[in-house]
């Protein structure tokens, strides 16, 4: 199977907790709400595509290889993820899921399989940056590629630091030992 009904569930509650915590950089309608369910949705169509297309190139990349991947919600990162929503810090960290991989890798898979993730996330900047140098784009579709290109590079640098459990610590690391047998 492609993907589980689990795993969609959980990309679908990624998506939303990732709306929630973005929603406030989207003008409203009606200001006078506190919670607005159309700015949820449009938060989460326009900034849950990178870090949901990050992990399924984990995943399919994975499997490519023949391993086993599974989508995994992570709790906690969810949950810290909110919490600091709901303080206004200034300093956002998201972490909601993971692939587990079943089986063992050697260096060149944890290579690829890594280095997928921010793989898509340079992509869809790059993508965006295309887009929007068209002339004919309307309000929403220049707010999507607009934020589609910032969010995308945040992910990409971010992942592709060396630290663990960052997908950077593994991409540098497999690729040293590739060079450096």
């Amino acid at each position: 199977m492609l993907i589980s009904i689990s795993e969609v569930l959980g990309l679908i509650v990624t998506s939303l907790v990732i709306g929630f915590i973005f929603m406030d950089k989207f003008p409203r309608k009606d200001i006078h709400k506190k919670f607005d369910f159309n700015t949820l949705i449009y938060a989460a169509l326009i900034v849950s595509p990178g870090i949901i297309l990050h992990e399924l190139m984990h995943k399919f990349v994975a499997m490519f290889f023949g391993l086993t991947a599974i989508f995994k919600v992570f709790g906690l990162g969810i949950i810290i993820a909110v919490i600091l929503k709901l303080v206004h810090s200034p300093f956002i960290l998201i972490a909601p899921g993971y692939v587990e991989l079943g089986n063992a890798t050697n260096n060149l898979q944890t290579f690829f399989i890594s280095f997928a993730g921010p793989f898509i996330n340079l992509t869809l900047w790059l993508l965006a940056i295309i887009m929007l140098k068209s002339k004919k784009l309307g309000r929403n579709q220049l707010t999507f590629w607009h934020v589609t290109k910032q969010i995308n590079i945040i992910l990409f640098i971010f992942n592709m630091i060396p630290l663990p459990p960052l997908d950077g610590s593994k991409v540098w690391y497999s690729l040293f030992k590739l060079i450096f047998p």
